[in-house]
């Protein structure tokens, strides 16, 4: 039985101590239902461990009851973090509880969420229940819940949208059950910030038992409000935010984590609360997401973007080099930028590549396994001048994606690109211990590559993305591409990094097959997002 401390103490001195802003962190479950940016277990538990050190308070690790493959990965995460509470989401239903129960049994620190909706479209429409129905499966569900953990949230479901006197009536039952944080989730992206806040500061204020839980909120970005509806919350009385890593999440997205942390500590005019986040290692927690679902930061994101710091006018130059004040309201060091920078080249032994891997705190499973992460990083240092830390993230990624795929291999591959004539492509590919080999022309390089490859599979699948980006600058630099592949509506994305594009790309779609042909049949069962 999961009792590793009592959260309703813990939400009751939150309360009391209003000045400590928690952060839950989704990326591993909502940010996981980006159509292809699904995660493998080894690469959720990574990204746990870099959330960890940045000093999350929650991480949501997954959906228990969705398949074994999650059940496993929230089991795996839950093994390897002790220092944040891990969490897993269930419906409120019986089977959903216990199976999230079980994956959180080994965890130093776990919190059942579980949830139902409760606006009007919703539970007629949706569910086909009536509003006690609802209340009497909510309370029951967090009562189940208290089976295996004091420390539950609850959440109703499209809550933007439900009458407030029944919302107020939800709450009230399910914190009378148990529920020591209670979320409300603009599960549509559909209010506004001045709305929203008030939604939650009329909430603390009528229901009556406010006081023994914590608030908490969940926005959404259809609107492009997400993180503006959370830090309203925040202000009007919210005392923990539901966001992901670079925003990622289903359809436009979640509240960015570092814009709300950020917002908060940099406008301490304003928030009368601050987190206990290491805000250092905000960029290494981007990067490593990025790389491992191949969703790229655009250069203008805000914080992570690559011009979040960058100034080319010459009077914003002049200013900033007076005083860095004039147009920077944030250090980059705080956030983690220019602090990455490593130099590792082919000169390097494996001492000095193992200690590096264990300050990003990437650790091999075997001697073997660094072995062949060494070899391949000679082989890149061969390539290019300067290695680094976003070059070996890439490195281990793309190893691990190699190591669990193991149908499809890219053997060679020799093209064929000049002034006037047809781009052709020569690839060979090693399928379950065969090799074939196939040649096509195309539209360009890539093109003839992909065509090639789709002549040996033959796999019928769809190409939705498309995707290039550079993983350091300079020309030598490792381009990495994405891949997003569609067959009979299941996505998936691959992703190669290689200092020559086409090689890389070859790589990416090579990946992306290994996942669609044989996919791990991770499906979501919930009858709607948080």
């Amino acid at each position: 039985m999961l009792r590793a401390r009592d959260a309703a103490c813990a939400a009751l001195e939150q309360n009391m101590n209003s000045d400590r802003l928690i952060i839950f962190d989704t990326t591993l479950r909502d940010g996981e239902q980006s159509p292809g940016a699904s995660m493998t277990k080894d690469e959720k538990v990574r990204i746990a461990r870099a959330l960890e050190r940045l000093r999350v308070d929650v991480i949501e690790a997954g959906f228990p009851i969705a398949s074994p493959g999650d059940f496993e990965s929230v089991q795996a995460v839950a093994r390897a973090v002790k220092d944040s509470t891990v969490c897993g989401l269930a419906r409120a239903l019986d089977r959903d509880i216990d199976r999230a129960g079980e994956a959180l049994a080994d965890a130093a620190s776990g919190r059942i969420h579980t949830f139902i909706a409760t606006s009007p479209i919703h539970m007629k429409m949706k569910l086909r229940m009536e509003p006690e129905q609802v209340i009497e499966q909510a309370v029951k569900a967090v009562k189940r819940a208290g089976k295996y953990t004091d420390n539950i949230e609850f959440s109703p479901e499209d809550a933007g949208r439900s009458e407030l006197d029944f919302l107020c009536r939800v709450l009230e039952a399910v914190i009378d059950a148990g529920a020591t944080t209670v979320n409300i989730p603009d599960t549509v992206g559909y209010n506004l910030p001045h709305q929203f806040g008030e939604l939650i500061r009329q909430l603390i204020e009528r229901v009556p038992n406010s006081d023994k839980a914590v608030f908490s909120v969940h926005c959404h970005n259809d609107l492009g409000l997400a993180v503006a509806n959370s830090l309203s919350s925040v202000i009007n009385g919210a005392r923990q935010v539901e966001c992901t890593i670079n925003g990622l999440g289903e359809r436009a997205g979640n509240a960015a984590l570092e814009e709300v942390v950020m917002a908060v500590r940099t406008r301490r005019d304003v928030f009368t609360c601050d987190t206990r986040l290491e805000t250092p290692e905000i960029m290494a927690c981007s990067r490593l997401v990025s790389s491992i679902t191949g969703f790229a930061v655009q250069p203008n994101k805000a914080i992570v973007g690559a011009n979040a710091f960058a100034h080319e006018s010459g009077i914003h130059q002049d200013g900033v080099l007076k005083s860095r004040e004039t147009y920077e309201i944030m250090r980059a060091q705080d956030v983690g930028w220019a602090a990455n920078r490593i130099v590792l080249g082919k000169h390097s032994g494996r001492n000095a590549f193992r200690t590096r891997l264990e300050a990003l705190d990437i650790h091999l499973d075997s001697e073997e396994a660094l072995n062949e992460a060494f070899a391949r990083f000679k082989e890149l240092a061969d390539k290019k001048h300067e290695i680094y830390d976003e070059d070996l993230q890439a490195l281990v990624t793309e190893a691990s994606q190699e190591a669990e795929n193991e149908q499809f291999k890219l053997v060679a591959l020799r093209v064929c690109s000049e002034t006037g004539e047809t781009p052709s492509a020569d690839v060979t590919l090693n399928i379950n211990g065969e090799e074939k080999r196939a040649s096509a022309s195309g539209g360009g390089p890539v093109d003839a590559t992909f065509k090639a490859i789709e002549s040996i599979v033959g796999s019928g699948t769809e190409l939705q993305l498309y995707s290039v980006n550079n993983i350091t600058s300079g020309t030598d630099a490792q381009g990495e591409v994405t891949v997003r592949l569609e067959k009979a509506g299941h996505i998936v994305n691959g992703q190669g990094a290689d200092t020559d594009i086409v090689i890389a790309s070859a790589r990416a779609y090579v990946n992306a097959l290994n996942k669609i042909i044989e996919p791990e049949g991770r499906e979501h069962p919930q009858l709607g997002d948080v």
